[in-house]
């Protein structure tokens, strides 16, 4: 199961206090002050890790402190500073303060560092205040406090491509098929209870991550099914992939799934409703081979497709259409990258 999200105060380090001492050696009865400065306590810093896909490790964190800076001692010794905390962040990951819902940092790029709670100065020793009216100070500084706060977690996967639709659509099956990932594929529903990664390898060195979202069902975006924890996983794809069944077992139109999915998207953010979208029926299979040309045609026609456009199709049990569906997912995502037109079987129109 995906950890996408956890809350937990994080502490920096204490600065440390200065030393109040005065010099003292045999045959030297009136030393000077010789109270070295207190160490910087350690800094909390984000850093942002590309090996990582989860926040499970913070899940069941309440406290993270960083240490804190040593005290100053005598003969001008400085005390250690704490070392810097630092907290690995799967890419993707935002981070907030809770108190006030201020974005702090966006974890996008590998090795990103942002400190998030900077320790506390050390205190000056009392060698600072020497002058010579006041040779033997007692006056030192105490070292900074702290920063705490709290901060909430919030991972939204980043991948190329959001595979979207109903319940049993066949994500997961065509998620297995094409890439190494290998998520929980049976005959019901919600196989997938939290978004997996797949990292599909096309000819000539070109990659793709597919991010296989749990099936959404009306009412998604207010919370029902599994849909609403994990729609936000579908704002940092660079377009979708609607994968529509052929032949939904409860006899419902293919046209009507989709424009339920997309009304799903739409009210949990507008926005999404602008990502570029292709659309595949899958199961093509269970349509017979002479009825699919008119089914396929007919299906273009309730997409609201324009007049010679159609939907691509597939089979992720047989791995029919299936290598033809990612040679256009690679030209969608140029596309993306280029700000391009959508593709001839994005759907437009269809329930927009």
């Amino acid at each position: 199961m995906l950890v996408d999200h956890a809350t937990f105060t994080i502490r920096s380090g204490k600065g440390g206090n200065g030393s109040n001492s005065l010099h003292h050696s045999k045959g030297l009865v009136k030393g000077g002050p010789d109270g070295g400065d207190g160490g910087n306590g350690g800094d909390v810093v984000l850093v942002g890790d590309p090996h990582l896909d989860t926040l499970a490790s913070y899940a069941r964190r309440r406290l993270i402190t960083a240490p804190d800076g040593e005290n100053g001692r005598k003969k001008e010794c400085y005390g250690k500073r704490g070392e810097a905390l630092e907290l690995p962040l799967p890419l993707g990951c935002q981070v907030f303060d809770t108190a006030t819902g201020e974005l702090l940092v966006d974890i996008v790029s590998p090795d990103q560092r942002h400190v998030v709670a900077e320790g506390g100065k050390g205190g000056r020793g009392n060698i600072h205040f020497a002058t010579p009216t006041h040779q033997t100070p007692r006056e030192f500084e105490e070292g900074g406090e702290p920063v705490e706060l709290e901060i909430r977690l919030e991972l939204k996967l980043i991948a190329d491509i959001g595979l979207v639709g109903l319940p049993n659509a066949g994500k997961s099956t065509m998620l297995s098929r094409v890439s190494k990932a290998r998520p929980k594929v049976a005959d019901y529903p919600f196989t997938t209870l939290g978004p997996q990664l797949g990292m599909i390898d096309l000819p000539g060195e070109r990659r793709l991550v597919v991010a296989d979202l749990p099936g959404l069902i009306e009412g998604a975006a207010s919370g029902a099914g599994l849909g609403h924890d994990f729609l936000r996983h579908v704002e940092r794809t660079s377009f979708l992939l609607h994968l529509l069944d052929a032949s939904p077992p409860d006899g419902s139109s293919p046209a009507d799934n989709h424009r339920a999915i997309r009304h799903e998207l739409s009210s949990f953010s507008p926005l999404l409703l602008e990502k570029r979208e292709l659309i595949a029926l899958n199961k093509i299979d269970l349509i017979p081979e002479d009825e699919r040309e008119e089914f396929i045609d007919r299906m273009a026609s309730e997409l609201g497709m324009p007049e010679g456009e159609r939907p691509m199709v597939v089979s992720g049990a047989i791995g029919l259409g299936v290598r033809e569906l990612l040679e256009e997912c690679w030209v969608e995502i140029q596309n993306s990258k280029s700000g391009g037109l959508k593709s001839k079987s994005s759907g437009w129109g269809a329930g927009s």
